[in-house]
């Protein structure tokens, strides 16, 4: 409801609790009701059935995931919390989304409540695990009408204790039963815990493959959306925008979601790694650079960039450009093997780059010597970023790993990551001839290691130039 609409109500004169936070912005608009609603809006309401449900399906691997937590910290009170609205403007909040760690050992994804923290107790032989959340008020209560953030008049349902956990196979309590500890480690407070929940991602498991696999089905629905809309996006003076609003429709009716802000960026706006404005035209003959992922209701999100040529066809220039971009991800799928170091991904697709750049007479310098560790890197200015990152509930997911971990740690089964090479020559860089200015091209793809070495989960997205072309001839026709 926005706020406009807040202020044709009349809310309550009641007063605040004092360890709850006032309303931005309201204090001076609110209205009492009348006595007579006072006396009977408790009243009148229909019993609400209480069935439990039964335990969703990623709650014996979130388990799991606890068990492992639990083993590596004997005899410590861990705290995790998910973490709180965060205010958008005045009294609008941005929707709430738990944190990482919260939601991957919780198993409790878009639906976890704000404010929720999870307690690891140390016992004798282990921890006693209790989710602290706010229950659903009862309806003799002021906050069941009264709170704009947590009142169920305002918000609709909320859960209740038993019925998350029935639901998360984890004892439940209310949060005002929590009482914080002298002694106890908190996630993003103790660099230890928050190590070790983020390294815990690294390796996937079964339910996490599974989601990874539909976030990146709805994905490319999501993209075929993009193509059907391209003449629209063409026809409107912000055809960016175009783009990503068909992609955020089906993020939000298939999904929970995007996984991160859409890149929308057409023309020369492909050269900016993280164009996120997404106001500009889109112009027949330019290529459109689209960095998108759908979030799924679990919250793993696919991360897939495509480059399509407006106007269905590449240009000569443009298709030497975007293939050598899929040269170079080829080259880091081929390198992709159980027992590889990550950064070898990497170097794998600089090869290809610094090999390509030097023969176009971009480089100041041969390929060989651009790649030298130390006095090298000439080919970085057309290629700036990595090549991949791990993936999975966040968009760059184990970020707090340990560098030996990740950057030189070893492929393993399980492990989900990114492929996504580009070749990016800004529209004022003079240092490459004019005919190449304007052009960015970037093809990302989402992997999966096994035992049998490297999956690509969204293959079945068009790759090649050739086949980029006829994907969007039959979407389109």
């Amino acid at each position: 409801m926005s706020t406009a609409e807040r202020d044709t109500i009349a809310e309550p004169a009641v007063e605040t609790p004092a360890e709850k936070p006032v309303e931005n912005g309201t204090t001076n608009r609110k209205q009492p009701f009348p006595r007579g609603f006072l006396d009977t809006i408790s009243t009148g309401w229909a019993e609400r059935p209480e069935p439990l449900p039964s335990a969703r399906a990623q709650a014996p691997y979130a388990a799991t995931r606890r068990a492992a937590v639990s083993a590596a910290f004997p005899g410590q009170r861990l705290v995790i919390p998910a973490g709180s609205l965060k205010q958008r403007s005045n009294d609008t909040d941005y929707p709430f989304r738990a944190h990482s760690a919260f939601a991957h050992l919780t198993g409790w994804a878009a639906d976890s409540e704000p404010d929720s923290i999870l307690v690891f107790e140390p016992t004798a032989d282990g921890h006693d695990v209790t989710l602290y959340f706010r229950e659903r008020a009862d309806r003799t209560t002021t906050e069941f009408y009264a709170d704009a953030t947590v009142g169920e008049f305002w918000i609709g349902p909320r859960p209740s204790l038993a019925g998350v956990a029935a639901d998360l196979g984890i004892a439940t309590a209310h949060l005002d039963d929590f009482a914080a500890a002298d002694d106890e480690l908190v996630l993003e407070e103790s660099e230890d815990l928050t190590r070790v929940v983020s390294e815990l991602r690294l390796v996937k498991d079964e339910y996490e493959i599974a989601e990874m696999r539909r976030a990146v089905d709805i994905t490319a629905q999501g993209f075929d959306d993009i193509i059907r809309a391209l003449p629209d996006a063409v026809s409107h003076a912000r055809g960016e925008r175009v783009v990503e609003g068909v992609f955020h429709r089906r993020a939000r009716e298939d999904g929970n979601g995007e996984g991160y802000d859409t890149i929308a960026a057409s023309g020369p706006h492909a050269c900016y790694l993280h164009w996120t404005r997404n106001d500009g035209t889109v112009v027949p003959g330019d290529l459109i650079l689209v960095d998108a992922g759908v979030e799924a209701d679990s919250l793993y999100t696919a991360d897939i960039t495509r480059t399509l040529p407006v106007s269905g066809t590449f240009t000569d220039v443009q298709r030497r450009v975007y293939e050598t971009v899929r040269e170079a991800a080829d080259a880091a799928f081929a390198a992709a093997r159980i027992g590889v170091r990550f950064r070898e991904v990497h170097e794998a697709a600089m090869k290809v780059i610094a090999a390509r750049t030097a023969e176009w007479g971009l480089l100041p310098v041969t390929a060989e010597e651009a790649l030298d560790a130390d006095a090298g890197g000439q080919h970085r200015r057309y290629m700036v970023h990595g090549t991949s990152h791990h993936l999975g509930i966040d968009v760059h997911d184990c970020a707090q790993a340990r560098r030996e971990m990740y950057y030189d740690g070893i492929l393993a089964p399980g492990m989900v990551f990114t492929i996504e090479p580009g070749l990016y020559f800004q529209i004022d860089d003079v240092t490459v001839p004019a005919e190449y200015r304007g052009i960015g091209v970037r093809i990302e793809d989402d992997i999966l290691m096994t035992e049998d070495g490297p999956v690509n989960l969204s293959a079945d997205i068009p790759r090649t130039a050739d086949e980029i072309e006829a994907w969007i001839a039959r979407v389109q026709g």
